[in-house]
């Protein structure tokens, strides 16, 4: 009997190592406009836990889509320290394709120290490292070629010259479909640069959380910025807000996934890539929006239920079995009503 082929995908991003340093409630307190961890200068504080674990958007991704069983590949640029070799040994043994990796002489790879507390909410600080040589020197387009998906992650600045090659590859007849989950630089330009603009009108899945699409947009509303993103070209647009679950549209309907109810939140770093890739599964493989929600809010809940950002990641056994038990009930209405 013939086997299906497996669907194939190239994630394109950032790989980092990522210490989480746990902390006790004790060091997180009120103040202006929400909670913050508060070190005293001087004290010497001891924590309850610290874990190094492998992470960065790409390595993420290409990690949640080979549990998931597809072909998957990673391109991004790694430390020739041991670091970076850590990152691509992990990669490797999740069997990620890391041919399209760079190894740079003589730099450090990308790494974040994550100080989290006990609700599972946290603080990283972060060295962009060799995350930020990912440029047209080494950046191989033809690597674009033959894939069905492209996962396009966060970007440091420095790497936005990349994008033109992306959207010539998806403009190209019999372009792969793109995910796309912009970051900081991305988000800051708007939809109104002229680059953002070219990669939105060939994006297949956009995925935000509601601050970004807000300030991505410059809209006031999440119904506004739906709209905005929507004009701009993108067939689905999805956006995370958290406990409540996410909301998303495919320009006729406007959607809605619960969160999963009572789920332990253990660390939350991860759960946007643990959704976009579990969402981007679910699309591979021909199901509907609302069966794509709830894969990623499966997989994200999943994530957040461990500490660092791939331990939680679904196989693709795991995700069916779930898909089919977990009792979540996705809302369905008109756009414009």
């Amino acid at each position: 009997m013939a086997t299906t082929p497996r669907p194939r995908t190239l994630s394109i991003g950032g790989a980092t190592i990522d210490v989480f340093v746990r902390a006790d409630r004790d060091l997180v307190q009120r103040v202006a406009g929400g909670e913050a961890f508060v070190f005293p200068l001087g004290a010497k504080v001891r924590v309850r836990e610290v874990k190094e674990t492998c992470g960065g958007g790409a390595s993420n991704t290409s990690v949640g889509l080979a549990r998931l069983g597809c072909d998957s590949a990673f391109c991004g640029v790694v430390g020739s320290d041991q670091w970076g070799e850590r990152l691509l040994e992990n990669m490797r043994r999740e069997e990620v394709d890391t041919r399209r990796a760079t190894i740079v002489e003589g730099e450090v790879s990308s790494f974040s120290i994550i100080l989290s507390a006990p609700s599972g909410e946290r603080v990283i600080l972060y060295e962009p490292g060799t995350n930020a040589h990912l440029q047209d020197a080494i950046f191989d387009r033809e690597a674009l070629g033959g894939v069905q998906r492209v996962y396009l992650n966060s970007l440091q600045e420095p790497s936005r010259i990349i994008e033109d090659d992306i959207v010539a590859v998806l403009s190209a007849p019999q372009a792969p479909l793109l995910t796309w989950n912009p970051g900081s630089p991305q988000i800051r330009a708007s939809v109104r640069d002229p680059m953002n603009a070219a990669l939105l009108a060939h994006t297949d899945l956009l995925l935000v959380n509601d601050e970004e699409a807000l300030t991505f947009t410059g809209e006031k509303t999440l119904q506004g910025a739906l709209r905005s993103l929507l004009k701009a070209g993108v067939h689905t647009v999805c956006v995370t807000e958290g406990e409540k679950g996410v909301t998303a549209s495919d320009g006729a309907h406007l959607y809605h996934c619960p969160s999963v109810a009572s789920a332990e939140v253990r660390e939350t770093t991860g759960a946007g890539d643990a959704f976009g890739t579990g969402a981007t599964w679910a699309l591979l493989h021909g199901m509907d929006l609302p069966t794509a929600l709830k894969a990623g809010t499966i997989n994200a809940t999943s994530v957040v239920g461990a500490i660092g950002a791939q331990a939680g990641l679904l196989t693709d056994i795991e995700m069916r079995a779930r898909i089919t038990s977990v009792q979540l009930s996705v809302s369905v209405r008109p756009l414009d009503s």
